[in-house]
């Protein structure tokens, strides 16, 4: 294990167990590593020091006396819209939040595997935006490139594990949150079916298009992270019948029938796929196809399904706002949004929900001729800081929408995603495909992830050594 960047969860728990390493000496390399990393990539909201070192200590103990639990004493993080008992949960809003008396489901059953809670990451506010930049907590950069965002709202997340200071980490992914972020900074990002991981003490966040999910550097790693956090809640409303997924990851996929879908659905916004990005995902498809799938070119019939995210996003907005202890420190475009979500949050709202079994009906027809969706993550590489950030409201959701084009359709479905890296796109820029599948589908994207893995072996890449933000 190196000291300068985190070993892999799966690698850390083997050591820890063997006892090459204790749980003390690994979160204290952390700590230092994300100390010495803030300054530059400004992952972190919050860092647990002293309670963090607590908590090793008494893993140490575990593991001493013969314990052994799939992730005891391994440091993780979460980001800061999941609740930490005795932290504030702030998710990216400016003001004086009160510390969670309780853990939230997902921290809850990560302590019972025994992780060891390091810190919370930085998210955009209320988890709106695909970049990680706000006054309440200044920007997040990418350590591809520090001139240019991680992407968001999960984009602490990723840039804590893309960098090496953690392992893994938990994200949430409302429109891509975990999917986007992992594409821009060169992860595996694991959206799962809905309820897969409790997101209590929110039974259905965001109307139910919000759901947590895993990033890791490796397939293993992130499907590891996934089986430790799931779990229901009594009082969740999504419940998805139980699944082991790490199981998944060297399990033959078979020939599978791939669709390769480069059209955006429908949005009221031009959307360009950036040539680089589609010659990349094209070459994914290609890889596939010589690993003996068979690759199509087809696109799920989305139809006009934005009209059944936009009433759920922003009544989930308006639901956050209404909780923050100073709504005048919101950010305008947040207020707008909210002023949208209470406007549509009657008859709009309840057809937008109604709408979504229809979706499944004939979206989950297009799964009887094909297995997997191969898709885009994004449609351009990672934005500079401040492109987005210092744009106008409905600037902000034009560029977002161009720029991110691909992923929401799946919040709006519930269904799993995982993002892939698919290479880079100029100046040492990640960019990101996604696999895509049907309601409980996870165990089959992981596997055929694990098998692109292990052919383009990506996790062999790491950024440079950040260099101070410019």
């Amino acid at each position: 294990m190196t000291p300068d960047r985190a070993a892999g969860l799966a690698e850390s728990a083997r050591a820890l167990a063997g006892g090459e390493v204790t749980s003390r000496e690994l979160v204290a390399r952390t700590l230092a590593r994300i100390e010495a990393a803030q300054p530059t990539l400004n992952a972190f909201r919050l860092v647990r020091h002293e309670a963090a070192l607590a908590e090793a200590e008494a893993a140490d103990r575990e593991l001493a006396a013969g314990g052994r639990r799939p992730l005891l004493g391994v440091p993780v993080a979460v980001k800061d819209d999941m609740d930490v008992a005795g932290e504030p949960t702030a998710f990216g809003c400016a003001g004086d939040f009160p510390p969670a008396a309780a853990d939230g489901e997902a921290v809850r059953r990560l302590r019972a595997a025994g992780a060891v809670i390091v810190g919370k990451t930085n998210t955009c506010e209320l988890g709106q935006w695909p970049f990680t930049e706000g006054r309440a907590f200044g920007d997040t950069r990418n350590p591809w490139h520090t001139g240019h965002t991680p992407g968001g709202s999960s984009g602490g997340s990723a840039a804590a594990v893309a960098a090496g200071l953690v392992p893994a980490a938990l994200g949430s992914d409302g429109a891509g949150s975990v999917r986007i972020p992992a594409s821009w900074t060169h992860l595996i990002g694991i959206k799962p079916q809905r309820g897969r991981v409790s997101t209590w003490p929110r039974a259905e966040p965001f109307q139910g298009i919000t759901v947590n999910g895993t990033l890791a550097r490796t397939v293993a790693d992130a499907a590891l992270l996934l089986d430790a956090a799931s779990g229901s809640h009594d009082r969740d409303v999504h419940r998805p019948a139980a699944l082991t997924v790490a199981d998944a990851v060297g399990r033959d996929p078979g020939r599978l029938r791939i669709a390769l879908s480069l059209k955006p659905p429908f949005t009221a916004v031009p959307v360009r796929l950036d040539p680089r990005i589609r010659a990349r995902v094209t070459e994914l498809a290609e890889c596939l196809a010589g690993l003996g799938h068979e690759v199509t070119q087809a696109d799920p019939p989305y139809g006009l399904i934005g009209l059944s995210f936009v009433p759920r996003a922003t009544a989930g907005i308006a639901e956050f706002a209404r909780e923050v202890p100073d709504p005048a420190l919101l950010d305008p475009r947040t207020r707008s949004a909210a002023r949208l979500g209470r406007l549509l949050g009657g008859a709009p709202l309840r057809a937008a929900r109604r709408a979504e079994a229809v979706l499944h009906r004939r979206i989950g027809g297009f799964f009887r001729t094909y297995d997997v969706v191969l898709a885009p993550t994004t449609a351009t590489p990672p934005p500079r800081i401040g492109a987005l950030y210092r744009l106008g409201g409905t600037a902000t959701d034009r560029a977002m929408i161009a720029a991110c084009p691909y992923a929401w359709p799946w919040n709006v479905l519930g269904w799993p995603g995982v993002n892939v890296p698919a290479g880079f796109a100029g100046d040492g820029l990640p960019v990101g495909a996604q696999l895509l599948g049907p309601a409980g589908g996870e165990p089959l994207l992981v596997s055929l992830a694990a098998q692109l893995e292990a052919e383009l072996r990506w996790y062999e890449r790491w950024p440079a050594v950040p260099e101070p933000a410019r």
